[in-house]
């Protein structure tokens, strides 16, 4: 029999990520095999985001394994820092986190985060790509694969820790919270591979601070306990804090960028006029054969097999053919998205945000209300608004404030002195602290179509007379 070998993937972010020939790794390896892990080859990382910046082609298989080579010197620390103090590393519990974090992405639909929002919104059982993973991990050649060589109940142990909304232990953390392996690695790859030069990450500085420490747990004393948790040293703090502000660009840089979430939503018009025309016995209008995956998903989109066999390549490769499907609205959303005609964006937060400012004397929070109260009566009369006009709403905070009461595992904690308690990351830099949430409201409108642009120009009139008058709904 001949002896594994080590396997070695070049990264264009890590260099080398390699799978050593113990067992473990070797079976992760044959798990990359399997074709539900290969079909994230054709599933981009960024979704639309290559209309706007060209060298974001990267995929969710690249990522994966970023992530796990991430994974893997968390992990490492972990080690050094239990058996340093005597303690029993838990071997299980992380190679089911390193598996996880390898295996974490395998749900998604073309596209990416943009196929979310229209599953969600058809009501479609698969809507969160998380609980693919999960039973993808469980059901399909992945879980034969972990399961012939690391125990029977192993592969239901990764699609378990990936159904958690939240940490449950140290070893958890490494695959979910606000300093994970999924983290470390995205925020590296976009910046490179779309090329902006802001928000920059020390990863070789954080995980050389990085340490396990006992934090205490409840709100009060009699509840509480406490739980290990991984903790950035003294040294660390400005670093920690370049962390959490380089997310905060690349939000506004690339992930809410203006162009890339029009194209999110004209895909979605399209797929949502697809499924209705397919549901009304229409299938030929739609310029589709029959045995089309498209057309086979808008049959039946609530077989995961049929969401499975579609893939960004999948979606692109139909475009010429519904570019000139017999459906007018088909053929106007397919040609928009194959020669990149965009809709024209209208701000509509920002336009409202302008039409609004800052009283003498008033407070920002009562100023902010007022903004929120409009944007909030702009939303509800764009969803009431025709088809034509697409509504983008979006909202996110660049660090998430966790309550005391709340575990301290899915929280960036830094311990300033020797032997002082670690801190949240949000009460020791006032910068963070005062990091309020993004909020993006547009509307976009083919930019030949004069009505639907007035009917947005009406609803924002109507929305900043709201807000004029003293913030009461």
């Amino acid at each position: 029999m001949t002896a594994p070998k080590p396997q070695r993937i070049r990264c264009p972010v890590h260099n080398l990520i390699e799978f050593g020939t113990d067992q473990f790794e070797q079976t992760l390896w044959r798990a990359i095999q399997t074709p539900p892990f290969q079909r994230l080859r054709r599933i981009r990382q960024l979704g639309f985001s290559d209309l706007v910046f060209p060298g974001a082609t990267h995929t969710r298989f690249a990522h994966s394994l970023g992530t796990f080579r991430m994974a893997r010197q968390l992990m490492r620390v972990i080690r050094r820092h239990v058996e340093g103090s005597g303690r029993q590393y838990r071997e299980h519990q992380a190679r089911v986190a390193l598996a996880a974090a390898l295996l974490h992405d395998i749900g998604h639909g073309m596209f990416s985060h943009a196929f979310e929002p229209l599953a969600k919104r058809l009501k479609l059982p698969f809507a969160a790509h998380e609980e693919v993973s999960a039973t993808l991990i469980r059901d399909s050649d992945i879980a034969r694969v972990l399961n012939a060589e690391l125990g029977s109940g192993f592969a239901n142990d990764v699609a378990t820790l990936i159904e958690r909304k939240e940490p449950g232990n140290l070893y958890d953390a490494v695959v979910s919270s606000q300093f994970d392996a999924d983290r470390l690695d995205y925020m590296q790859r976009d910046r490179l591979m779309t090329g902006v030069q802001s928000s920059g990450v020390d990863p070789v500085w954080l995980l050389a601070n990085l340490e396990v420490a006992s934090v205490r747990t409840g709100a009060d004393d009699k509840a509480a306990g406490a739980i290990e948790t991984l903790v950035l040293g003294p040294k660390a703090v400005q670093t920690a804090e370049s962390y959490v502000l380089a997310l905060f660009h690349l939000y506004p840089n690339v992930y809410l960028h203006k162009a890339t979430r029009g194209a999110e939503q004209i895909f979605a018009a399209l797929m949502r006029r697809l499924l209705r025309l397919v549901a009304d016995g229409h299938t030929a209008k739609t310029g589709l054969a029959e045995r089309h995956p498209l057309i086979r998903f808008a049959k039946e989109p609530g077989r995961l097999a049929h969401a499975q066999a579609l893939d960004d390549l999948v979606f692109w490769g139909a475009l010429p053919m519904l570019a000139e499907a017999e459906d007018a609205e088909i053929a106007r959303l397919a040609g928009a998205l194959r020669g990149r005609a965009l809709f024209r964006c209208i701000d509509v937060r920002a336009r409202i945000a302008a039409a609004l400012p800052r009283r003498k004397g008033e407070e920002r929070e009562k100023h902010q209300a007022r903004i929120a109260l409009a944007c909030t009566r702009a939303e509800r009369l764009l969803r009431r608004a025709p088809n034509r006009i697409l509504t983008d709403s979006y909202s996110r905070p660049p660090y998430k404030r966790v309550q005391e009461s709340q575990s301290p595992l899915n929280r960036i904690l830094i311990r300033t002195t020797a032997g002082a308690p670690p801190q949240d990351m949000a009460e020791l830099s006032p910068i963070i602290a005062a990091a309020e949430p993004f909020h993006i409201l547009r509307a976009y409108v083919a930019r030949d179509d004069d009505k639907a642009g007035r009917t947005v120009e009406n609803i924002l009139r109507t929305s900043m007379q709201a807000g004029g008058e003293d913030g009461q709904a």
